[in-house]
């Protein structure tokens, strides 16, 4: 029973937001909260040593800034905002929850942690100003500097301030070290109860705006499930070349989602960000999938 309940408790998680959707959606507020405390008994495992930069983090970065302005000219003349919704898939920073599940997974978690930090600082500029490029919906002016606050705002406080807080325990309570690492399935007990909130989330904000155009919501559902698929795979693809598939994986796949379901809603159409709460949902159905068999191959 503890097995079956281990190897599938992330997918009950998943269903159960979606059935349970109308109330658990009010609890979207812990979400924050709950991704501090996964960071940090996820961080309190790994040595200040490991952050540090890669040569593989520079591919993942040019297939996240060229790949994302590339596929959006190649949809515009099909539909704007598809084409707007698969920029978002592809040049979303990655989440400050992936080392968790590089952990889970035996990734490196000082690699992906090193790419957060990099990925989101090199994004957070960059995509007001493709955001400008491409037009604003509802505005002609780009409050670039509101952006660029926002995005630093949540790298510093759903990522670094984790960060700097293992880095002090270690150097300062190294008792309580001691017994956050001896929990080590904490992060992923926690992992579990975020993505009950998420998920829930996700399909209320579906159900509420997938019927005002319903052609360009199945697009933009298709769009971020492709490329869902296409950035752990083209991850791993980079990975494998310098020995960790796993960490590069997540280091393209799993996307800052919240941030971009923001940047639809503030600078473009606000269908756009159907595309990003679909990519919640693909993202955790292949973490899923990736922690049931992480976990066949060890037993």
């Amino acid at each position: 029973m503890q097995k079956f309940f281990k190897d599938w408790m992330l997918p009950i998680a998943m269903l159960a937001g979606a059935l349970t959707y109308p109330w658990v959606s009010r609890l979207a507020f812990l979400t924050p909260y709950l991704i501090f405390a996964m960071l940090l008994f996820t961080f309190s495992k790994i040595e200040p040593s490991d952050i540090r930069l890669r040569r593989e983090h520079v591919w993942l970065l040019l297939v996240q800034l060229m790949g994302s302005g590339g596929l959006y000219l190649l949809l515009r003349p099909v539909d704007r905002i598809i084409a707007s919704g698969a920029l978002l898939c592809l040049l979303t920073p990655t989440a400050a929850s992936a080392p968790v599940v590089t952990g889970m997974l035996g990734g490196d978690v000082g690699f992906l942690t090193s790419y957060v930090i990099l990925c989101n600082v090199t994004v957070a500029p960059v995509a007001p100003v493709y955001f400008s490029l491409i037009g604003i919906y509802g505005s002609e002016n780009l409050p670039f500097v509101q952006a660029l606050l926002f995005v630093c705002k949540r790298v510093f406080t759903l990522l670094l301030l984790p960060l700097f807080t293992a880095f002090a325990i270690r150097r300062f309570a190294p008792g309580l070290r001691r017994i956050m690492v001896s929990v080590p399935r904490m992060s992923f007990y926690l992992w579990a109860f975020s993505l009950f909130i998420v998920t829930s989330v996700t399909v209320r904000f579906l159900i509420e705006h997938g019927g005002e155009n319903p052609k360009a919501v199945v697009g933009l559902l298709l769009v971020s499930l492709v490329l869902c698929v296409a950035q752990f795979l083209i991850g791993r693809c980079i990975g494998r070349r310098y020995g960790d598939p796993i960490s590069s994986g997540q280091g393209l796949g799993q996307k800052n989602t919240i941030l971009a379901i923001w940047m639809a809603q503030t600078y473009l159409h606000p269908l756009t960000a159907v595309a990003p709460s679909g990519y919640i949902l693909w993202q955790n159905i292949i973490n899923s999938y990736q922690l049931w068999r992480h976990g066949k191959r060890k037993n």
